[in-house]
C-alpha cells in the first residue's frame, strides 16, 4: 500500500548548529549521528523509502531551526533560504518529496509574508513550526495575523516538539527525562492545550493543526480534559466547547516516531479515522520499523489506506497523480 509521510526532516549546515546549540537537550556528538541524515536527500533517503514503501515524504527543517535565532533579521533570511533549499530539492524528485515552509515567527508578520511565497509561490503543503520562538506561544495575541493568513490560504500547520523555554526544576539530574523520551511531549502537548483553552480555534475556526508522536498525548486525556474543565468552568462552560469537541475538529495527529498498535486504535478510536496520519520522523526514526508496524497494525484496509495516504492526500491537497509512482 503507498503511503505518505509527514515529518520527515533535513537540515543545511547553516542551521544545523541550532539543534545542538546553548539550551538542547542534543549535544554536537548526538546530533552528529543523525546529521547526514538530515544533509541528504539523494541517497539512503530515497532507498529508505523505497524500502518502506513510501511513495511521497513531505520534508521539513529539524527542530528548532531558524526559530532559536535571537535576531529576527537573520531568522527571516535563513528561513527563506531554507525553504528556497528545499524548493530546489522537490524541483529534482518532484514525485518523491513535497515541503512544509520554515517561518521566522520571530516576526509574525514577515512569517505570515513567507508562508504566503511558499504555497502560492513554491508550492509548499502547509508548514512546520518547532514548537514557541524563543519563549513566545502561538496562542499569543501577537500571532493573530499570522493565523488570519493561514485560515486565508487554508492550509495544515504542524506543530512540531522543541525544548522548553525555561527548564522546569522537576528534570534536573534527570537528563534521560529530556527531549524526544518526556520533556517534548510535555511541552507541545501543553502548547496545543494553549491553543484550545485560549481561543485560538474559536477566532480562526478554518485552523487545522496536526500534531505528531500520535498527538503528543492528547488523544489518551480527552475525557479527563472535559470533566475537569466542566468543574471549573460550571455554568459557563455551556456556551463554550468542550476540549475535545475542539481537539477532533480541529486537531489531526501523525504516527511518527510511535509505532505501538495500542498508541494508533486509541488515537483511531479518539479522533476518528480522518484525522489519523502514517509517518516516520526520519532519520531519527526507521522507515521499515514504521511500515511493519502499519503493515500489521489490526485495522481494516479502509482505514489502512486512509492512514497511509488517503488522510494526507485530503487535508494537504495532494494529487494522486503526485503519488503514483511503483515503488520497490
Amino acid at each position: 500500500m503507498r503511503k505518505i509521510a509527514l515529518e520527515e526532516h533535513f537540515t543545511s549546515p547553516e542551521l544545523s548548529s541550532y539543534a545542538h546549540g546553548p539550551g538542547s537537550s542534543m549535544n554536537r556528538e548526538g546530533f552528529g549521528r543523525f546529521e547526514k541524515g538530515l544533509l541528504d536527500f539523494d541517497g539512503a533517503r530515497l532507498e529508505a523509502m523505497d524500502r518502506a514503501g513510501i511513495e511521497l515524504a513531505v520534508l521539513s527543517v529539524t527542530t528548532p531551526g531558524v526559530q532559536a535565532e535571537p535576531d529576527a533579521h537573520l531568522a527571516i533570511r535563513r528561513a527563506r533560504e531554507a525553504n528556497d533549499l528545499l524548493a530546489r530539492q522537490i524541483q529534482r524528485h518532484p514525485t518523491r518529496y513535497a515541503g512544509f515552509a520554515h517561518l521566522p515567527l520571530q516576526d509574525p508578520s514577515a512569517a505570515a509574508n513567507e508562508l504566503s511565497r511558499c504555497i502560492e509561490d513554491l508550492g509548499f503543503k502547509g508548514a512546520m513550526i518547532n514548537g514557541h520562538t524563543n519563549g513566545r506561544y502561538l496562542d499569543e495575541d501577537i500571532y493573530h495575523p499570522f493565523w488570519e493568513r493561514v485560515q486565508q490560504l487554508d492550509v495544515p500547520i504542524y506543530l512540531h516538539p522543541r525544548d522548553p523555554h525555561d527548564m522546569p526544576h522537576i528534570y534536573r539530574g534527570h537528563p534521560e527525562l529530556l527531549g524526544a523520551t518526556w520533556s517534548w511531549t510535555v511541552e507541545t502537548a501543553t502548547h496545543a492545550l494553549r491553543m484550545v483553552f485560549g481561543g485560538t480555534f474559536d477566532r480562526f475556526p478554518g485552523v487545522r493543526l496536526v500534531l505528531g508522536h500520535m498527538g503528543e498525548t492528547l488523544p489518551y486525556l480527552l475525557w479527563r480534559l472535559d470533566s475537569r474543565t466542566r468543574i471549573q468552568s460550571g455554568a459557563d462552560q455551556g456556551r463554550r466547547r468542550l476540549p475535545s469537541e475542539v481537539i477532533r475538529k480541529h486537531i489531526a495527529v501523525t504516527t511518527t516516531g510511535v509505532c505501538a498498535h495500542a498508541a494508533l486504535l486509541c488515537a483511531v478510536s479518539a479522533l476518528g479515522e480522518d484525522s489519523v496520519m502514517f509517518s516516520v520522523d526520519y532519520p531519527y526514526e526507521d522507515c521499515s520499523v514504521a511500515a511493519e508496524f502499519i503493515a500489521t497494525a489490526p485495522i481494516s484496509e479502509a482505514v489502512r489506506a486512509k492512514i497511509c495516504h488517503g488522510n494526507a492526500e485530503r487535508l494537504l491537497r495532494i494529487e494522486v497523480e503526485q503519488t503514483n509512482r511503483k515503488v520497490a
